[in-house]
């Protein structure tokens, strides 16, 4: 983009919409830039053809299969295109016919990313079940099972020879393989998790804390003192304290809501959808009275729970998309969700009838919360730089406020006890305090590296907790911003002192202090 006569960049406008009949989640240019592919939620792919003075045309439309198309790319000629989905296969289309050549099977998990090879004779694909599998294009057989990572794998890249395979994973390692003899060849090494969610216990002595690295974290906020709960296989992106504080919810992407026992770090029961087995979840809620819990998923939309019996007690579900989080109203008759469709459901608590669908967002919703007294609901969410908080008569369903000062996406947003101010998070690292009568923000604090995923305002309303991508916990002085501690599991260099280390570039330190190293500042006198 050209900067404008003031220096300032233009905005970006969209010079096209294309419309699909679920949330997109892949998209793949062909080599020559005529044709671009897109993949949708419900497993339907479809090829538009690009005109420079026309609008674009659907020439094609792929149907086979049957869940999330989470990767697509183009031939190296363009004359064929290969998918994966949730369903666990890659496919091989021929892009003029719009026939299937090829259904490759082997994964015994989710597939997410694919890269075909610029020698065109190689389709690589890998996913939730850590193996990398090398598919032959013609014969549409498997060459090779590569093995060595131990958390999902979400990018791969061949190099432009075509005899090395680049493939970056969760268990934050890039590997490079040698494709003809199915080995890895280098591993690079890093030490990041991202952090999903936080809650403090009812008592607000502690917090619980869940990320990508599969594990459940339990702090002692005063003292700074982890339990870890291990059981999750994958991703948590749930955390949720009963109102008595006896048990912790845990919802990953594991097919599971795990049950603890905080006290012991014990899993009493790990709860699972009997008519999807692969259904993931994504968010987890108790019911104020403690007798339900609520779960945002994959394929199921909000799921409600009986906590006595251990049963399902109802499903809901729009149409299909991610729902990110779920929130009760304070007398409990009532759920509000949002997702990935760019909207805000309200559902019956009691049966799961959906009577309301608040509708404005632009992008996916991530946070949903009710003010105080249930009268109001806020939402926070956004796309690329443009975040946006609304503010929602509960009952009416009327946009009351847009709350200004939010670059990036909101991510997360919790209200005062008081219901006087609102606390958003945002993809940029950044916490904002709005003030609700007037809309205004009246604090900013830098608080992350990387986005904020979560934040929750403690039971006596003194302070905030935050987390996000950088993998650590913050607590901050609600009324005045102050940054109060910091929970974070030590990383490989942690609390290493490296001032007078001689020998290393400023990269190789840059790594360290990443990685834990603390280095002294002497400043001249």
């Amino acid at each position: 983009m050209r900067p404008s006569g003031s220096g300032m960049p233009t905005a970006a406008h969209p010079l096209e919409t294309l419309p699909h009949p679920a949330p997109v989640f892949a998209v793949a240019w062909s080599p020559d830039g005529r044709l671009l592919a897109s993949g949708s939620f419900d497993g339907g792919i479809r090829v538009w053809q690009m005109q420079a003075t026309q609008p674009a045309t659907c020439v094609a439309s792929l149907a086979g299969h049957t869940s999330w198309v989470r990767g697509l790319v183009f031939a190296p000629d363009g004359t064929r295109l290969a998918s994966t989905s949730w369903d666990r296969t890659v496919r091989l289309w021929d892009v003029d016919s719009g026939c299937c050549l090829h259904t490759l099977e082997g994964h015994i998990e989710r597939v997410h990313t694919v890269a075909w090879s610029p020698d065109g004779r190689t389709v690589a694909s890998a996913g939730f079940d850590t193996t990398i599998w090398l598919w032959g294009v013609e014969t549409g057989s498997s060459r090779a099972v590569l093995q060595g990572h131990s958390a999902p794998v979400y990018s791969l890249a061949f190099t432009p020879e075509s005899h090395r395979l680049l493939s970056g994973g969760e268990d934050s390692t890039l590997r490079v393989w040698d494709v003809a003899r199915g080995q890895c060849v280098r591993l690079m090494q890093g030490h990041a998790f991202r952090l999903y969610d936080v809650a403090w216990s009812p008592d607000g002595t502690r917090l619980a804390s869940a990320g990508s690295d599969g594990l459940v974290t339990v702090w002692e906020v005063v003292h700074g003192m982890p339990r870890v709960l291990r059981g999750h296989s994958l991703t948590v992106e749930g955390v949720g304290w009963s109102p008595d504080g006896k048990t912790l919810a845990s919802g990953g992407w594991d097919n599971a809501i795990r049950l603890w026992d905080p006290a012991t770090g014990t899993c009493v029961q790990a709860v699972r959808d009997a008519d999807h087995p692969d259904n993931t979840f994504h968010a987890v809620a108790w019911s104020p009275d403690g007798r339900l819990l609520a779960s945002g998923s994959y394929l199921h939309g909000v799921q409600v729970w009986d906590m006595t019996a251990r049963t399902q007690h109802w499903v809901g579900r729009t149409h299909p998309t991610v729902l990110r989080r779920i929130a009760w109203s304070p007398d409990g008759t009532r759920l509000a969700s949002g997702g990935d469709d760019s909207s805000v459901s309200l559902w019956d608590a009691s049966d799961g009838t959906l009577f309301q669908t608040l509708e404005g967002h632009r992008g996916t919703v991530a946070s949903v919360v009710w003010s105080p007294d249930g009268a109001r609901l806020a939402s926070g969410g956004g796309s690329g730089s443009n975040g946006e908080v609304f503010l929602w008569d509960a009952h009416t369903g009327e946009r009351l406020r847009t709350f200004a000062d939010a670059p990036g996406s909101v991510l997360a947003l919790d209200w005062s006890p008081c219901g006087n101010l609102l606390v958003g998070g945002d993809s940029d690292g950044r916490l904002r305090w709005w003030e609700v009568q007037s809309g205004d923000c009246v604090r900013m604090r830098e608080a992350h590296q990387g986005a904020i995923q979560s934040l929750r305002i403690s039971p006596d309303g003194r302070q905030l907790a935050s987390c996000g991508d950088d993998g650590a916990v913050k607590v901050w002085d609600l009324e005045s911003g102050e940054l109060l501690r910091t929970l974070r599991c030590d990383r490989p260099y942690e609390r290493l002192n490296i001032t007078e280390v001689k020998g290393l570039t400023e990269a190789q330190k840059a790594t360290l202090r990443a990685l834990g190293a603390i280095e002294e500042v002497t400043l001249p006198l």
